[in-house]
């Protein structure tokens, strides 16, 4: 993951432009606010990103803690939501020492495939002592074996015809193709996972999960997850 991580942490051009970045966030956000179940509930994003709207998220819910490993973007979350009282940014780490069953929804979104299968599994047992007994872990844009770089294509063109930006998009596709990310991407790969394969995963963690009808995001070829801790393990209350 450290790669990625660097890849994220630079001057990266993963966005085509201004409003690609934008709307991106804003769906991102919309359908997490989908999944908060209470005003008071309190949320984490873990390996959230830049979160742009993450305002949005944070005043639908009690408290909203946005997780980052990036220490630049970390830097800039903290800057950028410093005067919101309901967010607090924490580097990954700073997670294992939160007080356990404190959190009601957890959301992992566009963060397994640039894990390994291990740091996946990490991943998941930290967020799963954090959860509280009823709350849920959403783990979205899940890759699938089967759907390759020609399907994120299209499902940028259509996210671009939506919302007006499809000459930015065949420029960005031209620059990406050349670019570090492309290199990365051949180079490391993108884990990907069944659907079986995601669900048996969530289960030796510790959930019953079910795959939700539609994905976090733009991108319908790609899987969101929706799960619940699912027994209380030895030593556990």
């Amino acid at each position: 993951m450290d790669d990625w991580i660097d890849y994220y942490d630079s001057t990266h051009t993963i966005y085509v432009s201004k409003l690609h970045r934008d709307v991106h966030f804003e769906t991102i956000a919309a359908d997490i606010i989908g999944y908060i179940s209470s005003k008071d509930s309190v949320v984490l994003d873990y390996a959230c990103g830049e979160a742009l709207s993450a305002e949005k998220v944070a005043d639908a819910c009690g408290r909203l803690i946005l997780a980052e490993p990036a220490p630049g973007v970390r830097g800039r979350l903290v800057s950028r939501f410093a005067p919101n009282t309901k967010i607090r940014v924490r580097s990954l780490d700073e997670l294992r020492h939160m007080d356990e069953k404190s959190i009601d929804l957890a959301v992992m979104n566009s963060v397994a495939q640039y894990m390994t299968p291990a740091e996946l599994d990490t991943a998941f047992a930290v967020i799963r002592r954090l959860l509280k007994p009823a709350g849920r872990l959403v783990v979205g844009d899940i890759l699938q074996p089967h759907v390759g770089m020609s399907g994120d294509v299209k499902a940028l063109l259509r996210f671009a015809s939506k919302h007006g930006f499809v000459k930015d998009a065949l420029w960005g596709l031209a620059r990406t193709a050349l670019s570090d990310y492309r290199e990365l991407r051949t180079k490391i790969g993108l884990q990907r996972y069944s659907e079986a394969d995601m669900l048996a995963k969530l289960a030796a963690a510790g959930f019953t999960a079910t795959r939700a009808p539609i994905n976090i995001g733009h991108n319908r070829s790609r899987m969101t997850f929706v799960a619940r801790i699912a027994f209380a393990r030895s030593g556990e209350s």
